[in-house]
């Protein structure tokens, strides 16, 4: 029986990509982001969603993506790592499609150096990379947002 993987695909100007449903939590229409000082290059800010404080991460950096404003029908998806939660911020969330596994090509096959994509599917709108958001943030950039995040949590407990 062929075993088969559910991905949420979304959009970066006319590129696609995807995530496994298993670590998408919800998509939210894009929210004001508020900046995080000290926080690595990649994290745009957080939000406050519900009480937490999630980093949003400007994925477009890091797939070498030209920068633009953000627009009033972006949408985030919040999504888990084993680390935390976090917001990724994409230009839509197309749909969920499944993939037999076998059809997917790891990454390294195609290219090597490919260190955020976890591996390569071809559907009918074009090829999708799929994102391996354990990897997205370097040890020193994880350890900054951890660092930034300590730092605003010490700021509101002074304040409150």
């Amino acid at each position: 029986m062929k075993r088969l993987r559910k991905l949420v695909t979304f959009s970066l100007d006319d590129r696609k990509f995807a995530l496994y449903v298993s670590a998408v939590q919800r998509i939210v229409r894009v929210v004001e982001v508020t900046a995080l000082p000290k926080a690595p290059e990649i994290v745009s800010g957080i939000i406050n969603l519900q009480g937490q404080v999630i980093p949003v991460f400007d994925i477009r950096m890091r797939f070498h993506l030209p920068a633009r404003e953000v627009q009033l029908d972006d949408q985030l998806i919040i999504a888990s790592t084993t680390k935390r939660t976090v917001a990724l911020l994409v230009d839509s969330v197309n749909d969920v499609i499944e993939i037999p596994e076998e059809k997917i090509i790891a990454a390294e096959q195609i290219l090597p150096e490919l260190e955020y994509v976890e591996g390569v599917v071809k559907t009918e709108g074009g090829i999708v990379l799929i994102h391996d958001i354990e990897k997205f943030l370097s040890l020193p950039e994880q350890k900054t947002l951890d660092e930034a995040l300590e730092a605003l949590n010490r700021d509101k407990r002074k304040d409150g």
